[in-house]
C-alpha cells in the first residue's frame, strides 16, 4: 500500500492532497466547483460536497470497521466488481473483491475547473483464488462542476471474462420518506424486496416502504428529488444497461451490523450497474468503461431551482 510520503509527487498545493485514514490514505480533492475524499482502501468515494451545499453523499460510522480485514466500507460509492451481489459461491465476497483491495494512485490532474485521481488495482495470488482471471481495473474520479467516475476494466490475461459490476452510490438525504426518484417510468424492473417479482414502474419511486430493486433495461438519468434538504441530484451514466435502488427499511436495518437503526432514514442507494443475466464479456487486450456524472441543485419547496426566476 502507498504511504504519505509515496503519494507527494502526485499533490497539487490546494487542489491535491493526502491525509491518514484509520484504513488508509485519503486523496483529498479540491476544484472550483466542490471537494471530494477518496479512499485508497477500495477506491471508495467517502465524499462529495458541491460549492454551497452539505455533503451529497452518506457515510455511516461503522465505515471504519474497514480496518478489519476482508471488511468494506459502509457508504460513499463503493466500487462492486468483478461481480455484483452473489457470485454463485456464498464462500466468496458479496459485491466481488475490489472494494476490498488497497489500490494505488497512479495519476492525478487539474486544471482551470476540474481536479482528478486515477487509482488502479491489478490481479494478485490473492485474487485468482478467487477469481482466475489476469486483469487492471482503473478508477478515475474528477470534482469540478459535476462528480465524474469513470470505472475501466482492461482484459490482460488470455481468455475473455465476463463482469457485472456498480457504483454502488449512497446519496445522503433528509429523510427517505421525503424523497422522490424519477427516471425510472414504465421501466421493467425486478423486485429483490417481494421475492424477485418481475414489475414495470409506474411514476415516481417513493419509499414507504423496503425498496430494493434492479431496473435491467435502464440506460437514462436518475433524479433524487428531496423536499426536507431542498435538492435534485442528477446521477448521468454511460456504459451502463441496469439501475439499482436500494433502501432497507427499519426492520432490515437492524439486521445490518455496521448501520446504526435509523440510518435507513439518511440515505438513498441510486447504483450505476452492469448486473443479472446480462454480464459484460471483456476479450483478451480490450477494455470496458463505465461512467457516472452526479452534479446537484438547490431547489424551493415547489421544486424550482433556488436563484431562477419561475417567469
Amino acid at each position: 500500500m502507498q504511504n504519505l510520503e509515496d503519494l507527494e509527487k502526485f499533490g497539487q498545493p490546494g487542489r491535491i492532497a493526502f491525509r491518514e485514514d484509520e484504513t488508509a490514505p485519503v486523496a483529498v480533492l479540491v476544484a472550483p466547483g466542490g471537494s471530494a475524499e477518496v479512499s485508497l482502501y477500495g477506491a471508495n468515494v467517502l465524499a462529495y460536497r458541491p460549492t454551497g451545499h452539505s455533503p451529497v453523499l452518506w457515510l455511516g460510522d461503522g465505515h471504519l470497521a474497514a480496518a478489519n480485514p476482508g471488511s468494506s466500507t459502509r457508504g460513499g460509492i463503493p466500487v462492486c466488481w468483478p461481480w455484483f451481489g452473489q457470485s454463485g459461491d456464498s464462500s466468496k465476497p458479496m459485491h466481488g473483491f475490489a472494494r476490498n483491495l488497497f489500490w494505488s494512485v497512479v495519476g492525478a490532474e487539474c486544471d482551470a475547473s476540474t481536479t482528478s485521481v486515477t487509482l488502479a488495482a491489478v490481479d494478485s495470488a490473492d485474487t485468482m483464488a478467487l477469481w482466475p482471471h489476469a486483469f487492471r481495473v482503473e478508477l478515475r474520479v474528477a470534482v469540478g462542476p459535476k462528480l465524474s467516475l469513470k470505472l475501466t476494466t482492461f482484459n490482460t490475461g488470455r481468455s475473455p471474462f465476463d463482469i457485472t459490476e456498480a457504483l454502488h452510490a449512497y446519496f445522503r438525504v433528509g429523510d427517505v420518506a421525503d424523497v422522490l426518484v424519477t427516471g425510472f417510468d414504465g421501466q421493467p424492473y425486478h423486485d429483490k424486496a417481494a421475492g424477485w417479482i418481475d414489475s414495470v414502474q409506474s411514476g415516481a419511486i417513493a419509499f414507504a416502504n423496503k425498496v430494493d430493486r434492479v431496473y435491467f433495461r435502464h440506460s437514462g438519468t436518475a433524479v433524487i428529488t428531496d423536499s426536507k434538504v431542498g435538492r435534485r441530484i442528477a446521477i448521468e451514466k454511460k456504459g451502463s444497461g441496469a439501475s439499482v435502488v436500494w433502501n432497507p427499511n427499519a426492520r432490515t436495518c437492524a439486521t445490518i451490523g455496521d448501520m446504526r437503526p435509523d440510518d435507513w432514514r439518511r440515505f438513498v442507494c441510486v447504483e450505476t450497474a452492469n448486473a443479472g443475466t446480462e454480464p459484460i464479456r471483456v476479450e483478451p487486450g480490450a477494455r470496458h468503461s463505465i461512467s457516472a456524472e452526479i452534479s446537484a441543485i438547490l431547489v424551493d419547496g415547489e421544486g424550482r431551482p433556488v436563484g431562477v426566476s419561475a417567469g
